[in-house]
């Protein structure tokens, strides 16, 4: 059998909830409530508690901030995770997320069509200035220039918008290769959230 098929979850373990320290296991607890399950990459970062904390703290600020937050919107916020996503191959965020995206957009076929060609598929205007600039970051952040942003302004975004979008974009460049280290495997349900009526 193939090393790749022989994990479940991670090429270096995981560890269950039960096995989490009280606090993040109330707050992964909380998650898999919600949802109905524990998505993977809490999992695997769980062997390590004091990363999973600080991935969460920071995820959360980013992708969850509040509604009294100026900024991307959350469908937006999950825009970008996919796009970039979809440019660094990383199979776990192309699935978690876009089932995410798909709840967030009410749209069964928008996270296929962004991650399988972030460059090209057809987006809003201010979509379309949200993925450049994202990819811009995740793929040639080096090349990145002020007339990248004032593009980004043209288009609407705020520079706090514009902030979120090369901070989340960071964050799961990240993430990205986490999962790429580790083969982190999607859970099987986000396959098909987004996609059929909950029952």
């Amino acid at each position: 059998m193939p090393a790749e098929s022989q994990h479940e979850v991670s090429r270096f373990g995981h560890a269950e909830l039960e096995d989490l320290p009280p606090d993040l296991a109330e707050r992964i607890g909380a998650i898999a409530e919600r949802s109905g399950f524990v998505p993977n990459v809490f999992r695997a970062l769980g062997r390590r508690p004091a990363e999973l904390r600080a991935f969460l703290d920071y995820h959360d600020a980013l992708m969850d901030p509040g509604s009294d937050t100026a900024g991307l919107s959350r469908a937006e916020r999950e825009l970008v995770v996919v796009a970039t996503s979809g440019a660094n191959h990383c199979t776990y965020c192309v699935v978690a997320h876009g089932a995410i995206l798909r709840i967030r957009y009410k749209d069964p076929e928008i996270a296929d069509r962004v991650a399988s060609n972030p460059y090209a598929v057809e987006l809003s205007e201010r979509e379309r200035a949200i993925v450049d600039l994202a990819l811009v970051v995740a793929r040639a952040s080096e090349e990145l220039t002020g007339a990248d942003l004032d593009a980004a302004r043209a288009a609407g975004l705020s520079d706090e918008e514009i902030w979120d979008v090369g901070a989340i974009t960071a964050l799961f460049a990240m993430s990205n290769r986490l999962a790429h280290l580790t083969a982190l495997r999607p859970n099987p349900e986000f396959f098909l959230m987004g996609r059929l009526p909950r029952t």
